[in-house]
């Protein structure tokens, strides 16, 4: 089951794509907004990240900090975030832990593709508890952007 607001984020420790850890931890007294996505290189996974890309001044203004997470492969990500310039952290979940713990996960995707990260947002406050939660079922809808903002202005 997804996480829901108010619930207690999971913490978690993943690569990011220039292969060091980065922990929930790391954020502790600072707002964070998690958007969780199937696949790099794919279109409608790289519009969101390409809209948190594109409004990444709006969240800096607002002291939060931004990360994407996917099961592809910290070199996967790596080139993904090249490519496309994102100014924050991609992060594997590439044994699929975390992914599962927030309640974004699809056993079976398509291609019969199995275990793949579901798109997702969601913001965590500065005391670790979830102000937003959207986990999307059709992996061709897009998060509602207007409420992630909102929640972070709150």
């Amino acid at each position: 089951m997804a996480l829901q607001v108010g619930d207690k984020a999971p913490d978690f420790t993943l690569f990011n794509s220039e292969l060091k850890e980065v922990s929930l931890a790391d954020y502790k007294g600072k707002k964070l907004v998690v958007h969780f996505f199937p696949m790099a290189f794919t279109g409608v996974c790289t519009a969101q990240l390409c809209t948190m890309r594109d409004s990444f001044g709006y969240y800096e203004g607002m002291n939060a900090h931004v990360v994407g997470i996917s099961v592809d492969s910290p070199f996967t990500l790596a080139k993904f975030k090249e490519e496309q310039s994102y100014q924050f952290p991609l992060l594997s979940d590439f044994n699929k832990e975390t992914s599962q713990a927030f309640g974004a996960f699809y056993e079976d995707f398509v291609f019969n593709l199995k275990g793949v990260s579901k798109r997702a947002a969601f913001v965590i406050n500065e005391e670790g508890k979830v102000i937003h939660s959207e986990v999307l079922d059709v992996a061709t809808d897009m998060p509602d952007f207007d409420a992630i903002k909102r929640s972070v202005e709150a």
